[in-house]
């Protein structure tokens, strides 16, 4: 199947001929090209989530700003240190500084914090991803050490991201970020959830068009899971189903691309993370945040925090890996993606 040369209308049939029952055959071929440029390697990274602050309204998300259910809190610099010292003395040479888009974390505070972890492990790879911000900002944590950045696009219909977030967010504004951190060097990660309200067939294949365009070095993509204090409380969330779809058609269109198998696909089906790596992903991030702050990083119902999903609990993820017939690659995991500056 050759995803790459599909037209919108095209990507979309095959979407919703498989939103139900994943074709095995889409399935094992996304794997195999998986297999063909990475391996059956699964690269683990270590996740902070370090602030649960966010200035934003999203209306899917358990952090949004109205909601006051929830406990809220930040980490301090030697509270983020200390997380990547555990993380270094498990074995991990990836972090993934996560967070709401906290205006408490101003440049000179995230470029101490990033500059700090380079200089304590010089090799490791520092990801952050905390939301839209200025060029000069990306441009001035970028020069601090940053490699990575996440920022899911959510979705690349700008009426279904309308649908999504309140009027003073900017569908125009978010793709600008994304190509303002491609255009700096950074291994750049997008993504999207799958079954989030309002989505279709079309949404989902406009989704695969934008990330053939923007070529990113990561996908972050699972399923909606709703959020009992947002706006979308009652939505349904989405299945396994159609995020193995997702997933496997995202596989097939970057076959360099660095593709998770999600914390939500693991909270919505007990084998949902092995299912994601027979469907072309290769990346974990088990949990380094203090183990009493990450309930309440609460962007969704139910999202699991213990067992594999725990850093403190890497020889069980090992095993679930390697049962799963994987091999775990505790390395950085870089892309092979071309950056805009290699």
């Amino acid at each position: 199947m050759d995803v790459r040369a599909m037209t919108k209308n095209e990507l979309a049939e095959v979407i919703e001929r498989n939103k139900e029952h994943p074709d095995p055959a889409l399935i094992s071929g996304a794997a195999a090209v998986r297999d063909k440029y990475y391996g059956r390697r699964i690269f683990v990274r270590g996740l902070i989530e370090f602030t649960n602050y966010c200035k934003n309204n999203c209306l899917y998300c358990g952090i949004r700003c109205a909601n006051r259910r929830i406990s809220r809190y930040r980490l301090t610099r030697a509270e983020i240190l200390s997380c990547v010292q555990r993380g270094m003395e498990l074995g991990l040479n990836t972090f993934v500084l996560q967070g709401g888009e906290d205006i408490y974390y101003s440049d000179d505070v995230l470029c101490d914090i990033v500059f700090s972890i380079k200089e304590y492990s010089p090799e490791c790879a520092v990801t952050l991803s905390v939301g839209e911000r200025s060029y000069e900002s990306y441009k001035r944590l970028r020069e601090a050490g940053a490699d990575r950045y996440l920022l899911r696009h959510e979705t690349a219909d700008k009426v279904h991201y309308e649908k999504l977030h309140p009027s003073e967010m900017s569908f125009d504004n978010r793709l600008r970020c994304l190509y303002d951190l491609r255009s700096l060097g950074y291994q750049v990660g997008a993504g999207f959830m799958v079954g989030s309200p309002y989505q279709s067939s079309e949404t989902l294949a406009e989704d695969l068009l934008f990330l053939k365009e923007l070529e990113p070095h990561m996908v972050g993509i699972g399923p909606f899971i709703s959020q009992t204090d947002t706006p979308f409380g009652d939505m349904p969330n989405g299945t396994l189903e159609l995020t193995l779809t997702m997933l496997a058609l995202v596989r097939l269109m970057l076959p360099e691309t660095l593709l998770p198998a999600t914390t939500a696909l693991g909270t919505i089906d007990r084998k949902g993370r092995e299912k994601g790596f027979d469907a072309g992903a290769n990346v974990v991030m088990p949990n380094l945040s203090p183990s009493e702050r990450r309930a309440d990083y609460a962007l969704y119902d139910n999202k699991l925090c213990t067992g594999a999903e725990a850093a403190e609990s890497i020889e069980m993820l090992r095993g679930l890996i390697e049962r799963a017939g994987y091999t775990m690659d505790m390395g950085r995991g870089d892309s092979l993606v071309k950056t805009f500056d290699s």
